[in-house]
């Protein structure tokens, strides 16, 4: 495989992970918005803070359940 390639899918497979953060910290209820905001700025630092918010963060938030949202 080229270098090109090995980058490449590293970027990508990256990339699906902070998304998948991103969205993982908006269904989930982390005490305060202030929490919350600093689980998705440190979720949009490249490369590490995926992986801080997956080691760290992600056993942080609760699942919001369906009585609780208020319309």
């Amino acid at each position: 495989m080229s270098f090109a390639i090995i980058v490449l899918s590293l970027g990508v497979l990256f990339l699906i992970l902070t998304w998948w953060a991103i969205f993982h910290i908006a269904a989930r209820d982390f005490g305060s918005t202030e929490r919350k905001a600093i689980w998705g700025v440190v979720s949009l630092v490249p490369f590490l803070g995926v992986l801080i918010y997956i080691i760290w963060g992600r056993k942080q938030g609760k699942r919001f359940r369906a009585d609780e949202i208020v319309e």
